[in-house]
């Protein structure tokens, strides 16, 4: 009789899969956890540890300037979106590494999860203010992963107990249940985060004072186009461009603004102290300089804030500077000449609401820098903490670094909204229309012409100040068939807008705008 022990091997053993298909799985798996471990722990201990935010962050810094112009003319203000999504695909390929690479040779795939996580951690310390609690999201996360990748191997092994070896199917089981844990984190942890920071409890209760100094909407302002973008535009459809994958989320009693540099005397405020200060209202629209001729990436607002140029009277800048350098929660940094700032007819604000509310949290709650006249780049500092009076020659702004002029005035500029390219009007008297802006210098004229003929001069919505966008409309009779028409501005110094074709950088974009359409 044979003993069970001497029995042979019937081959029922369960082995390691031996194809590369399920370890690749495995790899993706093990970085999926490691991943979304880290995004779902960093809505704990903060944004500035999200291993996504802060690559993606370095990513932004390092990328050169004419590939960021490209994203953002291709991609718009779902840039961001577009950037996680390639992220996230690079994700997949360095997993597809992993896995090849831990079954070829374990334990390489574990080591080269590690280097992932450590350059995840280097991203994170990369970031501004960066504290110990913003290093665990990447260390537990990418512990996860690695233990995971190292048992799933162990229990695959040919020395594995026979009660916990897994055989191929329960590999691929256990990897797509990793894998799928690990992406439902990621998820949650972004969307946690991202619904915190716009949590309403904080800003809703927010009571700041009624400005004392308002700027009313002037009637006619509108001139009630159909398809013309609204003259104040709504909150939710102002454009964001900006370097901040998350939405810094500020404590509005744990703001504190610093004026410092080349000054007589510092100034550090709280927000309370901020809206003690007599509140100045103005209705201003900003440009953003990536915006292309035609472009979107422009929007009219009311702002309520402190005028920039009282805080810097009580600082007291010295003779030699000529640039504030404003920086935002996240690092971001904007070079302001100062003379903007102190100009007593160029209303500069500190601004705490937005079209009477509350700044939204995307546009720079709770407090954001707004100067008529100057593109965003140098001027609009969304989450402002600091304010060093400074000199051009002294220090260099984020944009300035990366190729970008220092100073960055607005170029005038118009644009056809109705119709759209390529689609048709009705017969009788076409209807164009569109903006144009030229801030802090103001619009006098805006002109029209059709399939190269005359210019003719359009009908203009009314303004109250020069640091708002104008509407304009020309109803012209047309013949049926296919036209171009192409529209211009003329400023209220007389200069006509220039005809040359500028792309937008170094210091924004230039030429006539045109679209082509049918009368029917």
């Amino acid at each position: 009789m044979t003993s069970t022990a001497d029995r042979p091997d019937t081959g029922r053993r369960r082995r390691a899969p031996a194809d590369l298909g399920p370890w690749i799985l495995a790899g993706v798996a093990a970085t999926a956890l490691a991943v979304g471990l880290a995004e779902l722990l960093a809505w704990v201990t903060g944004p500035v540890g999200a291993p996504l935010t802060a690559v993606g962050g370095v990513i932004v810094d390092a990328v050169p300037a004419p590939v960021k112009d490209a994203a953002i003319a291709l991609f718009g203000t779902a840039d961001k979106l577009v950037l996680l999504l390639v992220m996230a695909t690079g994700l997949v390929a360095v997993g597809t590494g992993i896995g090849a690479a831990q079954r070829a040779n374990p334990p390489m795939g574990t080591v080269l999860l590690g280097v992932l996580g450590l350059l995840g951690l280097l991203a994170v310390l990369t970031r501004a203010g960066p504290t110990v609690a913003d290093t665990v999201p990447v260390v537990v996360g990418t512990g996860a992963g690695a233990l995971f990748l190292t048992v799933l191997t162990r229990r695959t092994a040919p020395s594995a107990q026979p009660g916990a070896a897994l055989d191929r199917r329960g590999f691929v089981r256990v990897s797509a249940a990793a894998a799928v844990l690990g992406a439902a984190a990621g998820v949650a942890g972004r969307w946690a985060a991202a619904a915190a920071a716009r949590a309403p409890a904080a800003r809703d209760l927010l009571r700041i004072p009624a400005p004392a100094v308002r700027d009313p909407v002037p009637a006619g302002a509108d001139l009630g186009v159909a398809d013309v973008e609204p003259w104040l535009t709504p909150a939710d459809d102002f454009y964001r461009i900006d370097t901040a994958l998350s939405v810094p989320r500020i404590d509005v009693d744990a703001w504190e603004l610093r004026l410092h540099g080349m000054v007589e005397r510092e100034l550090t405020l709280r927000f309370d102290d901020l809206t003690a200060r007599p509140l100045l209202e103005r209705i201003v629209t900003l440009a953003c300089v990536s915006n292309p001729v035609g472009g979107d990436l422009v929007g009219n607002a009311v702002w309520t804030g402190v005028p920039i140029r009282d805080l810097l009277a009580e600082a007291g800048p010295s003779a030699e500077a000529d640039m504030v350098l404003s920086t935002s929660e996240d690092g971001f940094t904007a070079s302001t000449p100062l003379e903007a700032l102190t100009d007593p007819g160029r209303d500069s604000l500190l601004a705490v609401t937005m079209n009477g509310e509350p700044l939204p949290f995307e546009h720079g709650y709770p407090v954001r820098m707004v100067v008529p006249g100057l593109y965003g780049y140098v001027s609009a500092t969304k989450w402002v903490v600091d304010l060093e009076v400074t000199r051009f020659d002294r220090a260099e702004a984020y944009w300035t670094s990366r190729g970008w002029t220092a100073r960055g005035p607005i170029k005038m500029s118009s644009r056809i909204e109705v119709p759209a390219e390529g689609g048709r009007t009705e017969a009788g008297p076409a209807v164009l229309a569109g903006t144009a802006w030229a801030q802090h210098t103001g619009i006098a004229a805006v002109q029209v012409s059709v399939d190269g003929g005359p210019w003719q001069d359009a009908e203009l919505g009314s303004v109250g100040t020069d640091d708002t966008w104008r509407q304009w409309v020309l109803r012209a009779d047309l013949p049926g068939g296919r036209h171009t028409a192409r529209v211009r501005a003329v400023d209220r110094d007389g200069t006509v807008q220039t005809a040359e074709q500028a792309p937008p950088a170094p210091d924004g974009a230039s030429g006539w705008h045109e679209r082509t359409f049918t009368v029917a």
